[in-house]
């Protein structure tokens, strides 16, 4: 396999690359993909046997179980990050070791339909909150421990909506190939 081939498939959609000038228009359409993409997710990955969800979406990558679970993490997390940068005052985050994560025993054996569910909830908590914020509350920070870099929450919408699609795709991509769809 080429590196290009490979890049492809670790990045179907390419990697996330935001404009300095975040305009409402782009908030507004992610604040969109976030809210539908639990639905999208769910009908994909709707009825998939265990095999299937066994089954990793690049050589040395994460089964389509793995991911499901690591979208409810990983959506979690980004949650949390959006309220602590609305309490306080840029704060540093907990970074988290996702790669770990996706190696403990529930993320790769637990049934789908928990993160599921999951990620309704947390999907419809996050929107409903997003729907609310004003200039000031968007233009607000956290800090990232790994890169030292504030990340302003206007711009974090948009790593999650890229975050969405981007594991839908190695899910998709992986259904196509192998004529699952």
């Amino acid at each position: 396999m080429t590196e290009q081939e490979l890049q492809k498939l670790k990045y179907p959609i390419g990697e996330f690359n935001s404009t300095s000038n975040i305009s409402k228009q782009n908030i507004e359409s992610w604040i969109s993909i976030l809210e539908y993409f639990p639905n999208r997710l769910e009908k994909l990955v709707s009825g998939l046997t265990d095999e299937q969800l066994n089954t990793v979406y690049r050589s040395n990558g994460w089964t389509i179980r793995q991911v499901v679970h690591h979208l409810s993490d990983s959506h979690h997390h980004s949650y949390n990050r959006f309220k602590w940068a609305l309490t306080e005052d840029k704060p540093v985050i907990k970074a988290y070791h996702e790669e770990r994560w996706a190696e403990l025993l529930d993320a790769k054996t637990a049934p789908i339909e928990m993160s599921l569910l999951h990620l309704k909830a947390i999907h419809a908590k996050l929107v409903y909150l997003l729907k609310t914020l004003n200039d000031d509350d968007l233009n607000k920070c956290f800090i990232h421990p790994e890169t030292n870099s504030e990340v302003l929450l206007k711009k974090n919408i948009g790593i999650y909506a890229w975050h969405s699609n981007h594991h839908y795709a190695h899910i998709e991509n992986l259904l196509k190939r192998n004529n699952w769809l």
